[in-house]
């Protein structure tokens, strides 16, 4: 059994989904790719798949196992790179992972400059509003809104964003602006939620904190649909200040109760430990931490 091979198979097959998806990405055959993953589960008497008709699972020891196999390619991969005398010039391919609404605004002209930079890197990207497995999903590389906890990844902070309430000029000419946070129960609100049952707006009033929960006819589930809805004048939502940086500047949307804004929410670009980092996926945080510290979307 070629071991390399046979691993190479089993990391594509966790990626891909499906051996017959692993196989086209191969360029193999399913068959040749099923024998590679048979074979290495043989020689290391454990199972790596739960296999159905309809589905392929990692087993336990499977996802354990694909963490180790990841590292192990990533770093034959820059062995390989130091050896044909290419150090230093990043290549090969690197996953980015973000949140939808900043990875379009944010992120995605900061990698073209990456790739500008580096002709011989090829990046992927997965922008969704849920919070990614790195190890898991087998990404190199996240950029977290969010507080962070406590954990074995890396983390530099690029900046921060505000929790925002806006509204409409139009809209606001026909109600008054709200003076305090009790103010928006007489408003009209689009509340921005992943919540069926809606969302909890949070805001700091004399040192304390206050919670208000958004009475409304309209609740959204992106950012997209929430902006949409204030710049048509159907009330005041509440947002993260880059994602209507542009339509504020412009005048199409203003600030209201800023006074009552809680404390900023820190954005942070993280990869894996330190000892596991190819050239590669050092190059795609460099540049990232690099543009973004400068980004005028970011606060800083």
């Amino acid at each position: 059994m070629d071991r390399l091979r046979a691993i190479e198979a089993f990391v594509s097959v966790a990626e891909e989904g499906g051996f017959a998806a692993a196989a086209r990405s191969l360029r193999l055959s399913a068959p040749s790719v099923t024998r590679l993953v048979s074979e290495l589960e043989a020689a290391l008497g454990a199972r790596l798949f739960h296999r159905t008709t309809r589905s392929v699972n990692l087993t336990e020891v499977g996802t354990r196992y694909l963490e180790d196999c990841r590292r192990i390619l990533a770093e034959l991969e820059e062995a390989n790179s130091q050896a044909a005398g290419r150090h230093g010039e990043p290549e090969g391919w690197v996953s980015v992972t973000g949140s939808a609404l900043f990875g379009r605004l944010a992120v995605t002209p900061v990698l073209f400059s990456l790739m500008d930079r580096y002709p011989g890197l090829a990046v992927s990207t997965l922008f969704v509003d849920r919070v990614v497995h790195m190890m898991d999903e087998g990404i190199d590389v996240a950029i977290r809104i969010a507080e962070l906890p406590d954990s074995s990844l890396v983390a530099s902070k690029v900046g921060s964003v505000r929790r925002v309430l806006c509204a409409a000029p139009s809209y606001l000419e026909k109600h008054e602006a709200p003076k305090s946070v009790s103010d928006l129960n007489g408003h009209q609100l689009v509340d921005f939620s992943q919540s069926r049952s809606g969302s909890q707006w949070s805001f700091m009033t004399d040192e304390r904190s206050v919670s208000h929960q958004p009475e409304t006819r309209f609740r959204v589930n992106t950012a997209d649909a929430a902006i949409a809805a204030a710049l048509d004048g159907r009330g005041i939502t509440r947002v993260l200040s880059y994602m209507v940086a542009k339509e504020v500047a412009e005048g199409r949307l203003e600030h209201v109760l800023v006074e009552c804004e809680g404390a900023p929410v820190p954005v942070h670009v993280v990869h894996k430990e330190a000892g596991q980092t190819s050239a590669r996926v050092r190059a795609v945080v460099d540049h990232l931490v690099e543009e973004l510290r400068v980004s005028p979307l970011l606060g800083h």
